[in-house]
């Protein structure tokens, strides 16, 4: 959506507040859905739960491509319903991960899964933009999307076991990193009980650790989803202020700005992600509650990076790029931390 977010405005006809209400309904679905997609996974079959999520999201966004300009509220519906496709994969997918493999193992294959998130999120705005060039109709690039959709439910299908193990009880009592965790389970206790979903948030809400962890992570997908959502169209305005650039007054505007940050983010995002994973495992040597001081110290410079962005957009675009690559690397640092941290 963000890479052809012009093209939609034009199409639909929409504000720049209707424009931000197509994210709010997608986190909002997203927000409702993953408490249900993580209770589901912790007694049901995760492959299972995330192949029919895979395959609902990636047929809803085909769908969305055959709308009618006249019915934009059936898009916005649809948003909906690919934040309800995405919470089941952003939830069941680091499980499994988790559950294949232990120890120090976990920490690698994390990084390598949050790795993947940066670039898949800028190979969509490459893609996107690069559909809606080369065909000149932006419908195009929520029709080779799914396509990615379907690779991913066949690999799934392929190499992922019907049924993860589950984590021994020493291994549920050390973090991804190797960090002895105090458990709060008395000796003896049966440790295969079933709780309802009440009793699960109720356990949660007084894991202080796992509470702050969950607050930090929002401010940071908040930040990631401002960026991600408006950071082409910022530029273009910027541009138009500038007078690099005239006024974009049709469909297929130029999409250049959406793949120049693409770039940034696939970059920003495999170097952030990789220097994050490694500086925590070098630093737990000397300080074993390192994970949240580089997470907290990524979080402010990467803020003080993307105000500055902000401040010289007006004046030079070339900054304005700079500095928001260096926001969205010290951002994407936290993505393996953080889960390392609540897992």
């Amino acid at each position: 959506v963000a890479g052809i977010l012009l093209d939609l405005q034009k199409y639909f006809r929409l504000s720049d507040g209707d424009t931000g209400l197509l994210q709010t309904v997608f986190i909002l679905c997203y927000m409702l859905a993953a408490p249900v997609f993580g209770y589901l996974g912790d007694r049901y079959n995760r492959k299972v739960i995330l192949g029919s999520g895979i395959f609902f999201w990636s047929s809803v966004t085909l769908g969305s491509s055959f709308i009618n300009e006249l019915y934009s509220w059936i898009f916005f519906l649809s948003r909906g319903l690919v934040g309800i496709g995405t919470a089941s994969y952003s939830t069941i997918a680091p499980a499994i991960i988790a559950d294949l493999f232990e120890e120090g193992k976990r920490t690698t294959m994390l990084s390598v899964f949050y790795i993947f998130i940066p670039v898949g999120s800028g190979l969509g705005y490459v893609l996107a933009a690069g559909m809606a060039k080369v065909t000149g109709d932006w419908h195009w690039a929520f029709r080779v999307t799914p396509c990615m959709g379907g690779l991913a439910l066949v690999l799934l299908i392929l190499l992922v076991p019907h049924r993860t193990q589950r984590r021994t009880a020493a291994h549920r009592a050390l973090s991804i990193s190797g960090t002895i965790r105090v458990a709060a389970e008395k000796p003896g206790a049966q440790r295969n009980v079933k709780t309802t979903w009440w009793q699960d948030v109720i356990s949660l809400a007084k894991n202080w650790s796992f509470v702050w962890s969950s607050l930090g992570l929002t401010a940071m997908a908040f930040i990631t989803g401002a960026l991600g959502m408006w950071v082409p169209l910022f530029l273009y305005r910027a541009q138009v202020v500038q007078g690099i650039v005239s006024p974009c007054l049709q469909e297929s505007c130029n999409s250049s700005n959406s793949i120049i940050f693409g770039g940034i983010t696939i970059g920003t995002g495999i170097l952030g992600v990789v220097a994050g994973a490694e500086a925590a495992r070098r630093l737990r040597k000397i300080n074993n509650k390192v994970d949240p001081l580089i997470c907290a110290t990524s979080m402010f410079i990467s803020a003080l990076c993307l105000y500055i962005a902000l401040m010289v957009a007006q004046t030079s675009i070339l900054s304005t790029f700079v500095f928001i690559a260096f926001g969205e690397l010290f951002l994407s640092v936290n993505w393996a931390v953080v889960t390392d941290i609540l897992l």
